[in-house]
């Protein structure tokens, strides 16, 4: 019940959802209550135009990646754990599992397998019910590892985790069970401030390897670069609000999950 109510209920909290929810209170209200119904109306215009310019969205970005930057030369360790959403099951018409967005998980972690940075790499992530059937998450990546030439014996899955809280327990488990003390924790770079902090929790020695950034030093650039580039980054973009609305599901969860004692 907790999956379910935390993916469903900060949905009123995104900005789409929210301006929703105000444009129906709108709707109720329109004849009764015409000021009331244009308050909402202006409150929907005004959070979907800020949540989606450039400006703000790549800036709330950056406060969660640039958290974690990339250290000069990657340390050695015993094992790469890699944390679940990177992929896309093989579901017609798709003729084999493809990388998401956040798919640079996957190959960041088999160039620091190839770099020698760790023996193993452990994936860690399931599948949720009501997302579609098929193989959990971690089978999809150790397919696309193994179809890029990584060593099936230099996999380890772990398919049960749902949410972050889980993979950092059930990685432990494993860990534990192997003697491993220090591990690589790839993910992307919004989740990693979250992550490390449920990992170290958990009592492991994690080394955050982020990946997969969205804000560069050269995109916060050119935002201003010239009069005619800072205007147009004002206007409303989907991109831009899809960025706010990931960077804000951070801080919800990192705020759900210290309620909970997870942090």
């Amino acid at each position: 019940m907790f999956l379910y109510l935390s993916k469903l209920l900060p949905l009123f909290f995104y900005p789409l959802g929210l301006a929703c929810v105000s444009l129906v209170v709108a709707l109720i209200t329109l004849w009764k209550r015409p000021r009331t119904a244009a308050i909402t109306i202006a409150f929907a215009l005004t959070l979907l135009l800020f949540c989606s310019n450039a400006w703000i969205a790549k800036l709330l970005v950056r406060s969660l990646e640039w958290q974690n930057l990339p250290l000069a030369q990657t340390p050695v360790a015993d094992a790469i754990v890699v944390l679940g959403g990177a992929t896309k099951s093989a579901f017609f018409p798709r003729p084999t599992v493809d990388l998401s967005e956040a798919g640079d998980r996957v190959i960041y972690a088999a160039q620091l397998y190839r770099q020698k940075r760790a023996p193993i790499i452990i994936l860690s992530g399931g599948r949720i019910d009501w997302r579609g059937k098929g193989s959990p998450e971690s089978a999809d990546m150790a397919t696309i590892l193994a179809s890029i030439g990584i060593p099936s014996e230099a996999i380890i899955q772990e398919p049960e985790s749902l949410n972050t809280y889980q993979n950092a327990v059930n990685v432990r488990k494993i860990l534990e069970s192997r003697g491993i003390y220090k591990v690589l924790l790839v993910t992307s770079a919004m989740h990693m401030p979250r992550a490390v902090k449920i990992f170290q929790r958990q009592g492991i020695n994690v080394i955050p390897t982020p990946t997969d950034f969205l804000v560069s030093e050269g995109e916060l650039q050119e935002l201003g670069n010239t009069p005619k580039a800072a205007i147009l980054n004002l206007l409303p973009d989907t991109d831009n609000l899809h960025q706010f609305t990931s960077a804000l599901k951070e801080y919800i969860g990192s705020l759900v999950y210290r309620l909970r004692g997870w942090l």
